[in-house]
Protein backbone atom coordinates (compact mmCIF):
# COMPACT_ATOMS: atom_id res chain seq x y z
CA UNK A 1 0.00 0.00 0.00
CA UNK A 2 2.89 2.61 0.66
CA UNK A 3 4.22 1.43 -2.83
CA UNK A 4 1.07 2.51 -4.16
CA UNK A 5 0.24 5.66 -2.73
CA UNK A 6 3.75 6.90 -3.00
CA UNK A 7 3.83 6.20 -7.06
CA UNK A 8 0.22 7.63 -7.10
CA UNK A 9 1.94 10.55 -5.14
CA UNK A 10 4.75 10.67 -7.88
CA UNK A 11 2.41 10.66 -10.80
CA UNK A 12 0.22 13.84 -9.56
CA UNK A 13 3.86 15.53 -9.30
CA UNK A 14 4.41 15.23 -13.27
CA UNK A 15 3.69 18.68 -13.48
CA UNK A 16 5.95 19.96 -11.10
CA UNK A 17 4.58 23.17 -10.66
CA UNK A 18 1.31 23.49 -10.92
CA UNK A 19 -1.11 22.05 -8.04
CA UNK A 20 -4.23 23.00 -9.95
CA UNK A 21 -3.47 21.58 -13.37
CA UNK A 22 -6.02 18.28 -13.94
CA UNK A 23 -3.89 14.65 -14.40
CA UNK A 24 -5.88 12.26 -16.36
CA UNK A 25 -5.28 8.54 -15.67
CA UNK A 26 -4.77 6.72 -19.14
CA UNK A 27 -6.53 3.54 -17.83
CA UNK A 28 -9.05 4.60 -15.20
CA UNK A 29 -9.42 0.53 -14.50
CA UNK A 30 -5.80 -0.22 -14.07
CA UNK A 31 -3.11 -0.43 -16.19
CA UNK A 32 -4.03 -3.44 -19.09
CA UNK A 33 -0.44 -5.23 -18.58
CA UNK A 34 2.93 -4.35 -16.72
CA UNK A 35 5.92 -3.04 -18.31
CA UNK A 36 7.68 -5.19 -15.47
CA UNK A 37 8.68 -2.27 -13.54
CA UNK A 38 8.88 -2.60 -9.90
CA UNK A 39 10.57 -0.69 -8.53
CA UNK A 40 8.41 2.70 -7.64
CA UNK A 41 9.03 5.59 -9.85
CA UNK A 42 11.61 8.52 -8.67
CA UNK A 43 11.94 11.65 -9.74
CA UNK A 44 15.79 13.25 -9.74
CA UNK A 45 16.42 16.61 -11.65
CA UNK A 46 13.28 17.07 -12.95
CA UNK A 47 13.55 13.29 -14.95
CA UNK A 48 10.95 10.81 -14.09
CA UNK A 49 11.97 7.17 -13.83
CA UNK A 50 10.74 3.84 -13.53
CA UNK A 51 7.29 5.08 -15.22
CA UNK A 52 4.60 2.38 -14.69
CA UNK A 53 1.33 3.68 -14.35
CA UNK A 54 0.90 6.50 -16.63
CA UNK A 55 -1.05 9.90 -17.32
CA UNK A 56 -1.16 13.22 -19.05
CA UNK A 57 -1.13 16.64 -17.21
CA UNK A 58 -3.53 19.34 -18.95
CA UNK A 59 -2.62 22.71 -19.77
CA UNK A 60 -5.51 24.45 -21.06
CA UNK A 61 -5.12 27.66 -23.22
CA UNK A 62 -6.15 30.99 -22.17
CA UNK A 63 -10.03 31.03 -21.93
CA UNK A 64 -9.78 34.26 -23.99
CA UNK A 65 -7.04 33.12 -26.09
CA UNK A 66 -8.06 29.39 -27.07
CA UNK A 67 -7.78 28.53 -30.56
CA UNK A 68 -8.82 25.00 -30.07
CA UNK A 69 -5.75 23.52 -31.24
CA UNK A 70 -4.30 21.20 -29.23
CA UNK A 71 -0.75 19.30 -29.02
CA UNK A 72 -0.21 16.42 -27.35
CA UNK A 73 3.84 16.50 -25.89
CA UNK A 74 5.92 13.51 -25.13
CA UNK A 75 9.26 14.26 -23.34
CA UNK A 76 12.30 12.34 -24.09
CA UNK A 77 14.76 10.16 -22.13
CA UNK A 78 16.20 7.59 -24.15
CA UNK A 79 13.23 5.17 -23.11
CA UNK A 80 14.73 4.25 -19.90
CA UNK A 81 13.48 7.72 -18.46
CA UNK A 82 11.66 10.83 -19.21
CA UNK A 83 12.67 15.27 -18.83
CA UNK A 84 9.35 16.10 -17.27
CA UNK A 85 10.25 20.29 -17.53
CA UNK A 86 12.40 21.20 -20.21
CA UNK A 87 11.13 18.80 -22.49
CA UNK A 88 7.40 18.63 -21.30
CA UNK A 89 5.71 21.37 -18.21
CA UNK A 90 7.63 23.73 -19.81
CA UNK A 91 6.52 23.28 -22.74
CA UNK A 92 2.83 22.85 -21.24
CA UNK A 93 3.27 26.32 -20.07
CA UNK A 94 4.11 28.53 -22.82
CA UNK A 95 1.83 26.87 -25.29
CA UNK A 96 -1.00 27.27 -23.04
CA UNK A 97 0.05 30.71 -23.19
CA UNK A 98 -0.14 31.41 -26.43
CA UNK A 99 -3.98 30.21 -26.64
CA UNK A 100 -2.97 26.28 -27.82
CA UNK A 101 -4.15 23.79 -25.33
CA UNK A 102 -1.49 21.39 -24.13
CA UNK A 103 -1.25 17.87 -22.38
CA UNK A 104 2.21 16.46 -20.85
CA UNK A 105 1.98 12.60 -21.38
CA UNK A 106 3.98 10.36 -18.53
CA UNK A 107 4.31 6.94 -20.47
CA UNK A 108 4.97 4.05 -19.40
CA UNK A 109 8.71 2.92 -19.92
CA UNK A 110 8.55 0.28 -22.24
CA UNK A 111 11.37 -2.04 -20.26
CA UNK A 112 11.65 -4.36 -23.59
CA UNK A 113 8.24 -4.46 -23.68
CA UNK A 114 7.92 -1.93 -27.24
CA UNK A 115 4.01 -1.75 -28.10
CA UNK A 116 3.29 -0.47 -24.21
CA UNK A 117 4.16 3.38 -25.07
CA UNK A 118 2.77 3.45 -27.93
CA UNK A 119 -0.57 1.84 -26.22
CA UNK A 120 -0.39 4.44 -24.09
CA UNK A 121 -0.14 7.42 -26.68
CA UNK A 122 -2.38 5.72 -28.21
CA UNK A 123 -5.28 6.39 -25.13
CA UNK A 124 -4.20 9.38 -24.69
CA UNK A 125 -5.01 10.63 -28.22
CA UNK A 126 -8.43 8.93 -27.93
CA UNK A 127 -9.35 9.91 -24.62
CA UNK A 128 -8.30 13.72 -25.86
CA UNK A 129 -10.43 13.45 -28.94
CA UNK A 130 -13.27 12.10 -26.61
CA UNK A 131 -13.25 14.64 -24.70
CA UNK A 132 -12.76 17.84 -26.74
CA UNK A 133 -16.44 19.20 -26.25
CA UNK A 134 -15.92 19.17 -22.66
CA UNK A 135 -12.17 20.78 -23.23
CA UNK A 136 -13.10 23.17 -25.58
CA UNK A 137 -10.98 21.27 -28.51
CA UNK A 138 -11.06 21.44 -32.05
CA UNK A 139 -11.15 17.49 -32.79
CA UNK A 140 -9.63 18.26 -35.86
CA UNK A 141 -6.50 20.03 -34.59
CA UNK A 142 -4.93 17.68 -32.27
CA UNK A 143 -1.19 17.00 -32.92
CA UNK A 144 1.76 15.42 -31.13
CA UNK A 145 5.10 17.04 -30.06
CA UNK A 146 7.92 14.61 -29.29
CA UNK A 147 11.83 15.08 -28.04
CA UNK A 148 14.22 12.48 -28.65
CA UNK A 149 13.44 9.21 -27.64
CA UNK A 150 9.57 11.13 -27.28
CA UNK A 151 10.11 12.10 -30.90
CA UNK A 152 10.41 8.36 -31.62
CA UNK A 153 6.90 7.35 -30.07
CA UNK A 154 5.63 10.58 -31.36
CA UNK A 155 6.57 9.82 -35.16
CA UNK A 156 5.63 5.96 -34.08
CA UNK A 157 2.00 7.35 -33.15
CA UNK A 158 1.99 9.57 -36.59
CA UNK A 159 2.51 5.96 -38.23
CA UNK A 160 1.05 3.21 -36.42
CA UNK A 161 -2.66 5.28 -36.01
CA UNK A 162 -5.89 3.54 -36.32
CA UNK A 163 -9.16 5.74 -36.93
CA UNK A 164 -10.92 4.40 -34.51
CA UNK A 165 -13.81 0.99 -34.60
CA UNK A 166 -17.23 2.28 -35.98
CA UNK A 167 -20.01 2.25 -33.50
CA UNK A 168 -23.02 -0.51 -34.23
CA UNK A 169 -26.21 0.93 -35.23
CA UNK A 170 -28.84 0.29 -32.92
CA UNK A 171 -31.86 -0.15 -33.63
CA UNK A 172 -34.36 1.96 -33.10
CA UNK A 173 -37.01 1.88 -29.15
CA UNK A 174 -39.84 3.07 -28.54
CA UNK A 175 -38.15 3.22 -24.80
CA UNK A 176 -35.91 6.30 -23.78
CA UNK A 177 -32.75 5.37 -23.03
CA UNK A 178 -30.01 7.54 -21.66
CA UNK A 179 -27.59 8.05 -23.91
CA UNK A 180 -24.17 6.01 -23.96
CA UNK A 181 -20.68 7.95 -24.65
CA UNK A 182 -19.18 6.53 -27.58
CA UNK A 183 -16.30 3.75 -26.43
CA UNK A 184 -12.67 5.40 -26.74
CA UNK A 185 -12.21 2.51 -29.05
CA UNK A 186 -14.53 4.40 -31.77
CA UNK A 187 -12.18 7.53 -31.79
CA UNK A 188 -9.34 7.81 -33.93
CA UNK A 189 -5.91 8.14 -32.53
CA UNK A 190 -4.14 9.53 -35.72
CA UNK A 191 -2.54 13.02 -34.79
CA UNK A 192 -3.68 15.71 -37.32
CA UNK A 193 -0.01 17.45 -37.66
CA UNK A 194 3.45 15.75 -36.21
CA UNK A 195 6.70 18.53 -34.23
CA UNK A 196 9.07 16.80 -33.64
CA UNK A 197 12.55 17.90 -31.89
CA UNK A 198 15.82 15.76 -32.91
CA UNK A 199 13.88 12.79 -32.84
CA UNK A 200 15.17 9.12 -32.80
CA UNK A 201 13.02 7.52 -35.57
CA UNK A 202 14.75 5.06 -36.74
CA UNK A 203 15.47 1.14 -35.55
CA UNK A 204 18.47 0.66 -37.96
CA UNK A 205 21.89 -0.13 -36.67
CA UNK A 206 23.55 2.67 -38.71
CA UNK A 207 21.11 5.75 -37.33
CA UNK A 208 19.52 4.96 -34.44
CA UNK A 209 20.24 5.54 -30.90
CA UNK A 210 21.39 2.54 -29.22
CA UNK A 211 19.91 3.23 -25.75
CA UNK A 212 16.50 4.23 -27.18
CA UNK A 213 16.52 1.11 -29.48
CA UNK A 214 18.33 -1.47 -26.25
CA UNK A 215 15.43 0.01 -24.27
CA UNK A 216 12.08 -0.34 -26.48
CA UNK A 217 13.21 -3.46 -28.30
CA UNK A 218 15.72 -5.45 -25.92
CA UNK A 219 18.20 -7.65 -26.39
CA UNK A 220 18.31 -9.68 -30.20
CA UNK A 221 16.38 -7.05 -32.37
CA UNK A 222 14.36 -8.60 -34.17
CA UNK A 223 14.60 -8.04 -37.82
CA UNK A 224 10.62 -7.34 -37.87
CA UNK A 225 10.91 -5.50 -34.90
CA UNK A 226 13.32 -3.17 -36.21
CA UNK A 227 11.71 -2.83 -39.40
CA UNK A 228 8.58 -2.17 -37.40
CA UNK A 229 9.66 0.52 -34.92
CA UNK A 230 11.88 2.64 -37.71
CA UNK A 231 9.34 4.97 -38.65
CA UNK A 232 10.52 5.80 -42.03
CA UNK A 233 9.77 2.92 -43.16
CA UNK A 234 5.87 3.17 -42.05
CA UNK A 235 4.98 6.61 -43.84
CA UNK A 236 2.14 5.96 -46.12
CA UNK A 237 -0.27 8.81 -47.63
CA UNK A 238 -2.08 9.08 -44.41
CA UNK A 239 1.60 9.98 -42.28
CA UNK A 240 0.36 13.50 -40.89
CA UNK A 241 2.30 16.75 -42.13
CA UNK A 242 5.38 17.00 -39.68
CA UNK A 243 7.98 20.16 -38.78
CA UNK A 244 11.59 18.51 -37.42
CA UNK A 245 14.02 20.94 -35.14
CA UNK A 246 17.38 19.18 -34.91
CA UNK A 247 20.94 20.57 -34.87
CA UNK A 248 24.11 19.57 -36.66
CA UNK A 249 26.29 18.95 -34.13
CA UNK A 250 23.80 16.44 -32.39
CA UNK A 251 26.30 13.42 -31.85
CA UNK A 252 23.62 11.42 -29.52
CA UNK A 253 20.71 11.20 -32.43
CA UNK A 254 22.44 11.39 -35.94
CA UNK A 255 20.14 14.17 -37.85
CA UNK A 256 19.83 11.27 -40.61
CA UNK A 257 17.28 9.67 -38.21
CA UNK A 258 15.17 13.66 -39.76
CA UNK A 259 16.51 13.69 -42.98
CA UNK A 260 15.29 9.75 -43.96
CA UNK A 261 11.98 10.43 -42.19
CA UNK A 262 11.67 13.68 -44.22
CA UNK A 263 12.53 12.56 -47.34
CA UNK A 264 9.65 9.48 -47.26
CA UNK A 265 7.46 12.11 -45.93
CA UNK A 266 8.22 13.90 -49.25
CA UNK A 267 7.81 10.24 -51.53
CA UNK A 268 4.28 10.74 -50.71
CA UNK A 269 4.63 14.60 -51.14
CA UNK A 270 3.11 14.90 -47.26
CA UNK A 271 4.16 18.85 -46.07
CA UNK A 272 6.94 18.82 -43.86
CA UNK A 273 9.45 21.13 -43.21
CA UNK A 274 13.26 20.98 -41.39
CA UNK A 275 15.15 23.42 -39.57
CA UNK A 276 18.64 22.17 -39.31
CA UNK A 277 20.56 24.55 -36.85
CA UNK A 278 24.33 24.73 -37.06
CA UNK A 279 24.95 23.87 -33.20
CA UNK A 280 22.98 23.05 -30.22
CA UNK A 281 23.88 19.39 -29.89
CA UNK A 282 21.05 16.93 -28.24
CA UNK A 283 18.77 17.68 -25.63
CA UNK A 284 18.17 21.39 -25.97
CA UNK A 285 14.09 21.43 -25.32
CA UNK A 286 13.09 24.56 -23.62
CA UNK A 287 16.50 25.71 -22.38
CA UNK A 288 16.71 29.65 -23.01
CA UNK A 289 20.32 29.28 -23.63
CA UNK A 290 19.94 27.20 -26.31
CA UNK A 291 21.35 29.85 -28.77
CA UNK A 292 18.06 29.90 -30.98
CA UNK A 293 15.60 29.60 -28.65
CA UNK A 294 13.77 32.44 -30.06
CA UNK A 295 14.14 31.55 -33.56
CA UNK A 296 12.60 27.93 -33.31
CA UNK A 297 9.93 29.61 -31.58
CA UNK A 298 9.01 31.70 -34.02
CA UNK A 299 9.05 29.06 -36.84
CA UNK A 300 7.35 26.61 -34.32
CA UNK A 301 4.29 28.90 -34.65
CA UNK A 302 4.78 30.19 -37.95
CA UNK A 303 4.42 26.89 -39.41
CA UNK A 304 1.72 25.94 -37.46
CA UNK A 305 -0.02 29.21 -39.00
CA UNK A 306 1.30 28.28 -42.94
CA UNK A 307 -0.71 25.08 -42.32
CA UNK A 308 -4.11 26.83 -40.75
CA UNK A 309 -3.41 25.01 -38.15
CA UNK A 310 -3.73 28.31 -35.79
Amino acid sequence: MKKLLFGLFLLFSFGLQAADREVIFLWSQGVPESNGITEPETIKNDRVSNVSVPSMTFYPADSVKNTGVTILIIPGGGYAMEAAAHEGSQFGEWLSGLGINAFVLKYRLPNKHAFIPLKDAQQAMRIIRSRAVEWKLNPAKIGVSGFSAGGHLASTLGTHFDLGTPISPVAPSKVKKPVQPAPLSSYSCRPDFMILFYPVVSMQESVTHGGSRENLLGPGYKKDSVNYYSNELQVTKDTPPTLFFLSDDDRTVPPQNSLDFYAALKKYKIPAALYLFPEGSHGWGFHETFRYHEIWKNLYIDWLKERNIL
